[in-house]
Order: structure tokens, then sequence, then C-alpha cells
């Protein structure tokens, strides 16, 4: 898909989209629950359509509506995981997978395969559980136990929460012990508080340990998925560029760790803020997008840009040098030097990763700019462009 954007001014109210962390959570909670689950304010967008076809494989019974899922749960049975390019996906499934009879097959596409999964091979080498990698295909077997368990803080939280899912079905209590500096405490805390809500809990031991207690149940319920502050930042960076944008939806007292965008763009206004992205590192492509057209900024803990969607830090500085952008990238850190900005000359590529997209859509809206590859925003925001051109963006768009 193409889309042609033209300068233009945003003006308006818009309602941010579901969260979809929470989301993820709470519909996995929903398929391992006795009884049937109600979630609402559902976003059918590729990763949570990857998520529910993950969780109709382990065998619970899935019925989607205009904005919502019922879910009959069930405990884990082994099948053939499609989760499509949703790093969440994956690796919240793969212990789940462990606890059941037989072998799983993983796949996807995409960098979904390329991405680490260490943590996981580590874990199923000293529990002597079959773990292969053949292509874009991971097959993993039975054999996850409860018991102590240690991992790597600095890492993705998404292996952490997948544990967490899984070990409270197991019969012995648990504990998983991170090591060195943790990384998105903020995803681990929303994974405790959507089993919580599903009756199975789990808690913080000490700073870096968290107790689970086995042989617990999860009970069905009837939730609403909170909006989304990741998704919300690319609808309140309008207002940065001189847009009127109100965004709504948003829970004051959210788990969020991405509801930061708020301090960091109050900080990208006043000046050459140094940024801290470990516990948010989904916010990187917008905060070096509005520090090169304010003040510059300096992004530190950026590493991790290296394994998402695209190499964030790097795909970003290129697209964004088309509008003039100065951008350093470093191994654990970007420099954006101020600069004077115009319309670029030549197309702006996405590189499949969705919020390279809204990115380059928010600085577009200023000079204006061709888009190429925008239908990966589908991965979480399906609806961005018709909810932007709502709001007074100037796009056309093409089949590419």
């Amino acid at each position: 898909m193409k889309v042609k954007i033209s300068p233009s001014r945003l003006k308006g109210k818009v309602t941010a989209p579901p969260s979809k962390s929470m989301c993820h959570r709470l519909l996995i909670c929903a398929g391992l629950s006795q009884g049937e689950s109600h979630i609402s304010n559902v976003l059918y967008s590729e990763d949570i359509l990857a998520t529910l076809d993950c969780l109709c494989a382990m065998g619970a019974e899935i019925q989607k509506g205009e904005g919502f899922v019922k879910i009959k749960g069930t405990l884990p049975k082994a099948g053939a995981f499609h989760c499509r390019e949703s790093g969440s996906t994956l690796r919240f499934f793969i212990p789940l997978a462990m606890l059941c009879d037989g072998e799983s097959r993983f796949t996807g596409y995409g960098r979904l395969m390329e991405r680490p999964m260490a943590i996981y091979e580590n874990i199923a080498k000293e529990k002597n559980i079959t773990y292969k990698k053949d292509g874009d295909t991971i097959t993993v077997g039975t054999g996850l136990v409860s018991g102590d368990y240690t991992v790597p803080a600095n890492v993705s939280s998404q292996f952490i929460s997948g544990l967490l899912f899984a070990l409270p079905l197991c019969e012995g209590d648990s504990r998983i012990t991170l090591t060195g500096n943790i990384e998105s405490r903020s995803y681990i805390d929303m994974t405790l508080s959507a089993m919580e809500l599903f009756g199975v809990s789990a808690v913080w031991q000490s700073e870096n340990t968290l107790y689970i207690k086995g042989n617990q149940q999860y009970k069905a319920n009837s939730l609403t998925v909170e909006g989304d502050c990741s998704n919300a930042a690319f609808l309140d960076a309008f207002n940065l560029l001189g847009g009127e944008v109100s965004v709504e939806g948003l829970r004051e007292d959210t788990l969020q760790g991405d509801m930061v965008y708020k301090e960091y763009f109050s900080l990208l206004r006043q000046g050459t803020p140094t940024l801290d992205i470990k516990n948010c590192p989904d916010l990187a492509p917008v905060l070096m997008t509005i520090g090169a057209a304010k003040g510059g900024c300096r992004l530190i803990n950026t590493a991790r840009l290296k394994i998402k969607e695209s190499d964030r830090g790097t795909v970003m500085a290129r697209e964004l040098s088309k509008f003039g952008a100065d951008i350093k990238v470093y191994d654990n850190e970007i420099v954006v030097d101020k600069a004077e900005l115009y319309a670029p000359k030549d197309d702006l590529y996405c590189h499949n990763d969705h919020r390279v997209v809204m990115s380059l859509a928010v600085l577009a809206s200023a000079y204006g700019g061709t888009l190429k590859g925008a239908e990966a925003v589908a991965k979480s925001y399906p609806d961005f462009f018709t909810k932007v051109k709502s709001l007074g963006l100037e796009a056309e768009i093409y089949d590419d």
C-alpha cells in the first residue's frame, strides 16, 4: 500500500485504540480459563489475530464479534501454532505448549523467527524438553514443570510473561529470578495484573524474584481492553507539529510503561533531552521523529531496537534523513541533532514495521511525503489512516 501525504494540520477528538499488549494478555488468560469469558474493545490487528489463531490451535473456542471476543477456555493442547509476525504471541505460547502432551509446531513469517529465542532454548535444554528450530519452524515438546528458573532481565519481558502464564498450571510452586537490570518491568506488571483478573496469583517476592503458586486455575471473566498508550503517542505527536488533536480513552492509572510518552513529549518541546527508553522501546521511532522536528534529542538503552520488526534505529535514521534529519546510531544510544527539515524528494520506505509507518506519517503531515509499504500498519493499528484522515490528514491511498 502506498500513501501520498500532503502537508496538513490535524484537529479534533480521537479515541485511543485498544491496548495491544493488554489485549494479548486478557485473551490468553481467557483462553486458559474455565467457563466463557467476554473481552470487549478488541481491535483485530494482525498481532491480535495471531493470538486468537493460537488460542484456537490450543483448543479454546473463539467467537469473534464486532469489537468483542467470546472465549470458552481450555487446558492447553498440543497443536500447530501460526504466529504470523507477532513476537508476543510466539513467546507467550511456547511455555504453554511445553505443558502439553506431544509436540507443537510454531511458524511465522517476516523477521519473526530471526528474533532471539535463546531463553527458551536454554530452559528446554535444562529440563530435557524437545526444542528444534528448522528454518521458519520451531518444534517444542512437553516437560515444563514447576521449580526455580533464572532468566536474564535485560532481554524481552515477553519470555518472563510466557513463563508466568504457564507455571501456575504446574503442580508445584515456582520462582523466576531475574538477573541484571530489569528492562520493561511495566510489561511484567501488566501480565501479573491480567492474571489476577482471572483469579491467578503471581507476586514479586523481592526486587528481582517472582513467586508463582502452583495448582491454580484461571477463571472466566468479562472485561474491557483499556486504551493503548503506545499507539496513542502517534496520535498525540501531531500536536507537536501544529495539530490540535485530543486523544481520549487512556487510563490515568495504567500500568503501561509507554504512558511516559506524555512526559517525554513535554521534554522534547522544551529542549534537547536525553530520554531513557529501557522501559518503553516502542516509543523510539516517534521520539526520533519528534526530536528531528524539534530541537533534537538523545535516546539511551536503544540496543533492543535492532531486534524489532525492523532494525528500528537504523531504518528510522535512514528514512528521516530524507527530510534532512541528522541522526547517529550507536550500539546502545541514538543521537538526533537539530537540523533544518524539508520535503523529501524520495519515497519513504516503511520496512515492514508498523511503528515506522506511523512515525513517517506524522512527519509527512508537516512536510509531505509518499510512504511505500504502509500496509504494515495493520500489525497493530489497521484503521490508523482512517482515523487520521478523519482528523484532517490529506492522504491518498493506493495499492502498491
